[in-house]
């Protein structure tokens, strides 16, 4: 944004969130809440006469369901929109219909395991992460790039993958990212570590969502869980990952603890674990998010003879947390996003 206030819609069908969401969002200098709306026919109207930034949507709403209105919205008149959801497993799958449909960002409504102010502190970060992404209108194309995609499967095929850990770590975008660099990879690919920041029960879906596309197997992370050649595991929302490892076998810790630069999943204690326990047989990737997680950990990773990634600023929807571990000399190497399966099949075959 140039300096000015973060002008944000809320779009929820529950008088009493959009009070709460309007009241601590108000709370914060950089962000102007300029309006409210119960239903999308009401937010139709608003958006063309208030001209927000970004877009608060729940997703079950009455009159029309927030997903309708979202896939008309990105065509007719795309806008960042940042869907805030009821914390259950129908909603995480929603999400990621919400996610494929353009959203930028997902997150949970309060509840019991999850006060209002964890709330507030979650939303702001989205909202000012959602306002610095350049939203197009959503085109037809995706199977196209998927086939396309399948020849580096071919190619990549042989590499030899015994023994190595690839670590990725993202956040804003990345779930798009994500759904771009997996299925790209062949069925042996070295086992592979994800922390996305998701809340809980959308982690679940989401990585449901990515095993269909993908010639690896893809789960949401179980205490214990084996990373293996073929198998992707994804940190679960509101735990963090950390790499362990019993002789030549390595497996996942999945635990709870205190936020590590405000999140649980954090991406530094993901790769903070692999530096140690991995070293020299890792390669560390991260890629579009806001914020500094992550930057320190690849910077570990590299120190302990890792292969590094980041992707670069133009292929990002958010050039927040590879611009950190760029600045931090974590990044070996600066990719598309693009050329990352690739190059990350071709670092792991270098030993």
């Amino acid at each position: 944004m140039d300096g000015r206030r973060i002008r944000v819609l809320i779009v929820d069908d529950s008088a009493v969130v959009r009070q709460i969401l309007e009241r601590e969002l108000q709370k914060d200098p950089g962000i102007e809440v300029v309006g409210t709306a119960p239903d999308p026919y009401v937010a139709r109207d608003r958006i063309v006469h208030l001209k927000p930034d970004v877009l608060t949507l729940d997703i079950e709403m009455p009159r029309m369901d927030g997903l309708t209105f979202l896939r008309r919205l990105m065509h007719y008149f795309p806008l960042p929109v940042v869907i805030v959801s009821s914390l259950t497993a129908k909603g995480g799958a929603l999400a990621m219909e919400a996610l494929d449909a353009g959203a930028v960002e997902v997150m949970c409504k309060p509840g019991a395991s999850y006060s209002v102010g964890d709330m507030a502190i979650e939303i702001i970060e989205k909202i000012k992460a959602a306002a610095q992404v350049r939203v197009e209108k959503r085109e037809t194309g995706a199977v196209g790039d998927l086939q396309r995609a399948t020849g580096a499967v071919q190619r990549l095929s042989m590499t030899q993958t015994t023994n190595k850990v690839l670590a990725i770590g993202t956040s804003t975008g990345g779930t798009e990212a994500l759904r771009r660099i997996l299925p790209r990879l062949p069925g042996n690919a070295p086992g592979i570590v994800i922390v996305q920041h998701m809340p809980e029960h959308f982690t679940r879906s989401f990585a449901q969502h990515l095993n269909e596309m993908c010639a690896i197997d893809v789960k949401e992370a179980e205490d214990g869980d084996t990373v293996a050649p073929g198998k992707a595991l994804i940190a679960p929302g509101n735990f963090h990952m950390l790499l362990q490892r019993s002789g030549a076998m390595y497996y996942v810790q999945v635990k709870q603890g205190p936020l590590v630069n405000r999140h649980r999943p954090s991406v530094d204690v993901l790769f903070k674990s692999v530096a140690r326990y991995a070293g020299a047989n890792a390669v560390g990737v991260i890629m579009t998010g806001m914020g500094a997680d992550g930057a320190a950990g690849l910077r570990e990773m590299r120190d302990a003879g890792a292969h590094t990634i980041a992707q670069d600023e133009a292929s990002c929807v958010v050039f927040g947390m590879p611009k950190e571990a760029i600045a931090m000399g974590g990044a070996e190497y600066i990719e598309p996003l693009a050329r990352i399966p690739e190059k990350m099949i071709e670092l792991a075959g270098q030993g």
